[in-house]
């Protein structure tokens, strides 16, 4: 027993600040990472240093030269500059938010699922595959659909038809992990299935969780985005990127700065999430490990 147990560290694959020291040692996790940061900090502090308020009148509609402005006024007199700095704080916060729900549930599945193995396997993954049939921009828009547009509502949706995805990852990554002797080892010595699966099987697909984790982000931010452009808001006027870019539209010829603002914000955190997730992923697979890739 006391063999298994000193060889235990050989199967325990890369810990968290280990990946993520080595995946930050990559050029291309350092240019996502910028990318992300400066949105993030576009999101956050935007409102704060706006000139005008998010839906203050200022101009006539669709006008590029306006005094006091950078950008001109969007489709309704608004400054689009303003518009701008305001409408990612709310997208921001509800991808991240739903990201979250969907991970906690998702790992919590997969891992049970693997864990447990036979019967239980059965119905939690036929169950999440129910889920999964159904496509996540449809599932959202039925469910909001029939109970009207609210934040807690877009959370619990995006994040919940995020979770059969996390969850067939985390247990296919799981799956090796629990057949390993040093699992057997934990459980001969009497600890907790809870403990057994989040202190030993947990850590051990810490690579795959980091890299599903930024993939989902990203699929959130543009799923709760494309919400916002089908007209999917709470507040039909609220600074939102993805409502920015459907107002603006009709107008795009004029004032293309109302369309074009959003829609790079968007690409470049779309672009810079993929960009550390696929360094997540090249460490995880050995590739790059040394810091030297690009």
């Amino acid at each position: 027993m006391s063999e298994v147990l000193q060889s235990t560290d050989q199967f325990v694959d890369e810990r968290p600040p280990s990946l993520i020291r080595q995946a930050f040692k990559l050029r291309r996790t350092q240019i996502g990472a910028g990318l992300s940061l400066m949105l993030i900090c576009v999101a956050l502090i935007g409102p704060f240093v706006a000139p005008f308020g998010s839906t203050e009148y200022v101009e006539m509609p669709n006008t590029l030269s306006v005094p006091g402005t950078v950008f001109g006024t969007d489709y309704f007199g608004q400054d689009v500059l303003s518009r701008f700095l305001f409408g990612g704080r709310a997208i921001l916060i509800l991808a991240v938010l739903a990201t979250s729900i969907g991970i906690t549930l998702g790992t919590t599945l997969g891992l049970t699922a693997a864990y447990l193995r036979g019967r239980a396997d059965e119905v939690i993954m036929r169950a999440l595959d129910v889920v999964l049939s159904f496509p996540q921009v449809l599932l959202s828009l039925v469910v909001i659909s029939m109970f009207g547009p609210s934040n807690v509502l877009i959370i619990c949706t995006v994040g919940l038809s995020t979770t059969p995805r996390i969850a067939r990852i985390i247990r296919g990554a799981a799956i090796s992990v629990v057949e390993r002797d040093f699992i057997s080892a934990a459980e001969a010595l009497g600890e907790s299935r809870r403990r057994v699966v989040f202190a030993e099987v947990l850590p051990n697909v810490t690579s795959s969780l980091l890299v599903e984790m930024n993939l989902r982000l990203t699929y959130s931010v543009g799923l709760i985005a494309s919400l916002a452009f089908l007209g999917f808001t709470p507040e039909p006027n609220a600074a939102n990127w993805g409502l920015m870019i459907q107002e603006n539209r009709v107008a795009l010829t004029e004032q293309p700065w109302g369309v074009i603002l959003p829609t790079v914000a968007l690409a470049l955190m779309t672009i810079g999430t993929g960009l550390i997730g696929d360094g997540f992923s090249r460490v995880s697979a050995g590739i790059d490990r040394g810091g030297k890739g690009e």
